[in-house]
């Protein structure tokens, strides 16, 4: 008898889209198994014929692919497709099916990682796992050290009802700062800014626990060396 698995893991594993990604397909009615409508938490294996978006899922080994790419500002990192949004997965036009890991807003820019292994992007999306994500920030006002240490100390952020933990914030201009994040609360560092009463201007996120930005160029991508690769998976 063929082991069945979660639809969404399923799914994942065959680098079709993410987790999270592949609920959303099953709840807008893009997903058939065996002919008939997916259901969330349905159960599937290798022998089920399963079709996305009008596409049949192939059950062949996919060969593993892990990149990492410059996003611009208004880019949307989603495989998605809304009118008059381009999305990350258009925009790096990879030749084979992937999904960026994780998010960053449509207004920041810098590293987004993408791949089409499902169970590494779960570890590294979760938050429990508190994974260092590194940034630079400009904003509307000068920089000073008050402002810096309401931000290292961590805060309450009313809107999402959460704590930010305590992170390491670097002063690197006038109106630049550094800083690394172990948590990622939606739009955290802008709404931590805004508590402090400042206006971020421009958002670059530059490293994702050991792989750097480096020097991509906007809107292009580089493979994840295979010393990249191994030194981030024992950290997971």
């Amino acid at each position: 008898m063929e082991e069945t698995v979660r639809l969404n893991k399923f799914l994942s594993e065959k680098g079709i889209c993410s987790r999270r990604e592949a609920d959303r397909l099953v709840d807008e009615g893009k997903v058939m198994v065996n002919g008939v409508c997916a259901v969330m938490g349905q159960k599937v294996s290798s022998a089920d014929e399963i079709v996305v978006d009008g596409k049949k899922v192939s059950t062949k080994q996919v060969k593993p692919v892990l990149i990492a790419v410059n996003k611009p500002a208004g880019i949307v990192c989603t495989t998605a497709r809304f009118e008059g949004e381009k999305n990350i997965v258009d925009m790096v036009k990879y030749p084979t099916r992937i999904y960026p890991i994780g998010r960053l807003d449509k207004e920041s820019e810098g590293l987004i990682l993408m791949t089409n292994l499902g169970d590494l992007a779960n570890e590294i999306s979760k938050a429990s796992n508190s994974h260092e994500k590194e940034y630079v920030v400009t904003v509307n006002n000068q920089v000073t050290e008050s402002f810096l240490d309401k931000m290292r100390r961590g805060m309450h952020l009313e809107e999402l009802n959460a704590d930010t933990m305590p992170c390491v914030c670097t002063k690197t201009g006038n109106r630049e700062f550094h800083i690394i994040l172990k948590q990622g609360l939606n739009r955290q560092i802008r709404r931590m800014c805004a508590a402090c009463g400042y206006r971020v201007e421009t958002l670059k996120r530059i490293r994702i626990m050991n792989i750097h930005l480096g020097n991509i160029p906007q809107g292009n991508f580089r493979n994840v060396t295979d010393a990249e690769f191994d030194k981030l998976i024992k950290t997971l």
